[in-house]
């Protein structure tokens, strides 16, 4: 992918997305696997597991369930979730609305943009493969590729670096909370469009109701708006220009 043109200099340099619940609609399908396993190790998930669930790599999650069931290995908890959820996102997994034609605006403005997801590698191929088989990334970035996954800044601060930018110069897009933690404390600007949780607000972060809203002239509001400069940002992305 080329580098950006020169009339999108005032940025973002680059667009670092998350996958589930951000680009395909997958986080119902990660509930559904994990409400399955949990109820094989005797525990009926419910609304206070969310925060432990959503938006969280799958060790996380399986180490939750450990902790909550007591006696099974996180290892072979992690393993029935990894395969329960390839077999769901293998089944079909539809692009959340407005994916396309946004990913279609960056791309005929050559700004490049990227996957950064806390599922492995064997779920992001799946995904790459499938739904997302026609998007120009630049690469991808999945839980295997760095020493920790998100919430920690690891995976954003990895994007940006393999493009040859600062975080700073990019606009991450996340809907879950610790999606939108990982990207922030990175240093990226970070665009929210929550799907399953709320996401707390922050002034590094924009809100939208969903992609539909965003287009390129929005996501260079959000980097303005999180470096301090307001002369064309907004704390909201309900309000897009071309």
């Amino acid at each position: 992918m080329n580098g950006p043109a020169e009339g999108e200099l005032n940025g973002p340099a680059a667009v670092l997305f998350d996958m589930d619940g951000t680009l395909v609609d997958t986080e119902v399908l990660w509930w559904r696997t994990t409400e399955e396993v949990a109820d094989r190790l005797g525990h009926r998930l419910g609304p206070a597991d969310a925060p432990e669930v959503v938006g969280r790599a799958v060790q996380d999650t399986a180490e939750h369930l450990v902790r909550l069931t007591g006696g099974a290995d996180p290892g072979t908890v992690a393993a029935a979730l990894t395969d329960g959820f390839f077999r769901r996102v293998a089944a079909g997994a539809p692009l959340r609305p407005g994916v396309q034609r946004l990913l279609a605006a960056l791309t005929a403005r050559n700004v490049p943009f990227a996957l950064v997801s806390a599922s492995p590698r064997v779920v992001v191929d799946e995904v790459v493969g499938g739904a997302l088989a026609h998007v120009p990334f630049a690469f991808t970035l999945s839980a295997d590729d760095t020493a920790r996954t998100k919430p920690h800044p690891d995976p954003y601060r990895a994007a940006a670096a393999r493009l040859g930018l600062t975080p700073g110069e990019c606009v991450a897009v996340e809907d879950s909370p610790d999606g939108a933690a990982s990207a922030e404390s990175a240093g990226c600007a970070v665009l929210v469009v929550p799907s399953l949780l709320d996401v707390p607000r922050s002034p590094a972060r924009t809100f939208a109701d969903s992609l539909e809203e965003v287009t390129p002239a929005v996501l260079r509001a959000c980097l303005r708006a999180a470096t301090g400069d307001q002369t064309e940002s907004s704390r909201s992305a309900r309000t897009p220009s071309a």
